[in-house]
């Protein structure tokens, strides 16, 4: 006999589990289907995000930065430190273990909410029916009213650089590694390869990121993204654009890559290890059955309307595996408009406002128009800066390196976007995101009162610059 739901959530990931929660809150028979297992072969929640993405990376930088600043950057405080070391494969273990928790965590999530857990592998049929195949190869057929499609995306391979785990990595292998290599390269100088990056450049290797872009960063406000690359180099990455990687030839224990730099000249270099980091792509191999009614876009992203609703009636897609950003707070918020319109809601989601991170030290943190987009859409703003040196807090904790800036209309001073690089700039740029959501002017947060000394004052300073008022910097001329 066919098992039926109210609700299937393929995928459990950060978009996945998220909408399979809230469906069984809103009081719908709700099954997720997960195919990720651990070391162990144990099937476990969370998705690249939580498994081999988000949270792991984050672990590693966390430790990585502790690491350098004990050895380098606390003798400016009056304390002294001998003979740091880092013990990477306790560093390793430690990220392993929040991993292990916080999958945990969201089983228990899942069961408390009343969501059955299946483990295996989705694949839709026509008709709303989804076929599981578990890890032993054991199949079933399973029937909803609702099908949400939440099978996030993986790491892009090149031809000219093929992964072997071993040698040449993709950025699950990178958060494996056991040892310090002493020359890394990174192909990809994105948000991936950047963090990456930063996390072997703290504990001493030397790191060259190869990026094919001749700009930096290409879609960050680029005066942020210009200020990114100063510190970035500063801190020892060696970061060369305009590079296209052309082969690679596995040594035993090292790889000689070869590059066309930006001059057009071919460059052998070699490395003991290579992380490639050229981006994600949808993840549909084996998800969709010919007849099920689901079309991919030009891209091969499932393509969804703007309430994430397929072709097909009754079938919806969240997450990294449709349009838009790959960012895990985007595919979250899409799982609960979706599982909240399923309910029958009217939910909807603003996607003007969501903020993006890249979490280096210092982070960089987005949210809203670039100023390149508004010169190119012709819009009227102004642009208020307020640097961290010039931040009391920041100085006193010997992190003031980067900048606010804040962009609002020229005539109505709504604010339009928001870009920080600096001192827990993801924290910062969420109270601007808040005020978007609101529809609050740079005058708005100025006439607000914020606590001193704190790093949001920068937030406040940016804002009165907006319209010339700042008080802790000189003023700039307003755009006319």
């Amino acid at each position: 006999m066919t098992e039926k739901y109210d609700v299937i959530v393929i995928g459990a990931g950060p978009a996945g589990y998220v909408a399979a929660i809230r469906c069984a809150q809103l009081g719908l028979k709700t099954a997720c289907i997960e195919k990720w297992q651990n070391a162990k072969g144990e099937g476990v929640n969370g998705g690249t995000c939580l498994n081999v993405g988000c949270i792991p990376s984050k672990a590693l930088l966390d430790s990585s930065y502790k690491y350098h600043e004990a050895k380098s950057e606390l003798s400016v405080h009056g304390i002294s430190t001998t003979s740091v070391k880092i013990d990477v494969k306790a560093m390793i273990e430690r990220k392993t273990k929040i991993v292990e928790q916080l999958t945990g965590g969201i089983a228990g999530l899942l069961k408390s909410n009343g969501v059955t857990s299946l483990f295996g592998t989705g694949k839709l049929l026509s008709g709303k029916e989804v076929e599981l195949t578990d890890h032993k190869g054991g199949k079933q057929i399973l029937a909803a009213d609702n099908v949400i499609i939440a099978t996030g995306s993986q790491p892009i391979n090149i031809p000219v650089a093929p992964i072997d785990g071993k040698i040449i990595l993709d950025s699950t292998g990178a958060l494996e590694l056991t040892a310090v290599p002493k020359r890394l390269g990174v192909i990809g100088a994105g948000v991936i390869g950047l963090e990456l990056g930063s996390v072997w450049n703290r504990l001493g290797s030397k790191v060259v990121l190869l990026e094919a872009m001749t700009d930096f960063l290409s879609i960050m406000d680029q005066q942020i993204a210009k200020e990114s690359l100063k510190i970035f180099t500063k801190q020892g990455l060696d970061i060369r654009l305009g590079c296209r990687v052309t082969g690679s030839d596995v040594k035993t224990k090292e790889v000689v890559v070869t590059y066309q730099n930006s001059d057009g000249e071919e460059v052998k270099e070699t490395f003991d290890k290579l992380i490639v980091c050229v981006g994600r792509r949808p993840f549909t191999e084996g998800l969709l059955a010919p007849d099920c009614g689901v079309n991919l876009d030009e891209r091969g992203f499932i393509f969804v309307n703007e309430k994430c609703a397929t072709n097909a009636p009754g079938v919806w897609a969240v997450g990294d595996v449709v349009r838009g950003p790959m960012l895990a707070h985007k595919g979250s918020e899409e799982g609960i408009m979706v599982a909240e319109r399923i309910a029958g809601q009217k939910t909807q989601m603003n996607y003007d406002i969501v903020p993006n991170v890249i979490y280096t030290h210092p982070e960089i943190a987005s949210v809203g128009k670039t100023e390149e987009q508004l010169k190119q859409a012709g819009e009227p703003y102004n642009i208020g800066v307020f640097p961290f040196v010039a931040s009391g807090r920041a100085l006193a904790a010997n992190d003031s390196e980067g900048m606010v800036k804040l962009i609002a209309h020229a005539e109505t001073d709504r604010i339009l976007g928001c870009h920080i690089v600096g001192p827990s700039a993801a924290d910062l740029v969420q109270q601007v995101a808040i005020a978007m959501e609101f529809g609050s002017s740079a005058e708005d947060i100025g006439m607000t009162v914020f606590a001193h000394p704190t790093l949001s004052e920068s937030v406040h300073e940016a804002a009165l610059a907006v319209n010339g008022h700042a008080i802790h910097i000189p003023n700039r001329k307003k755009r006319k």
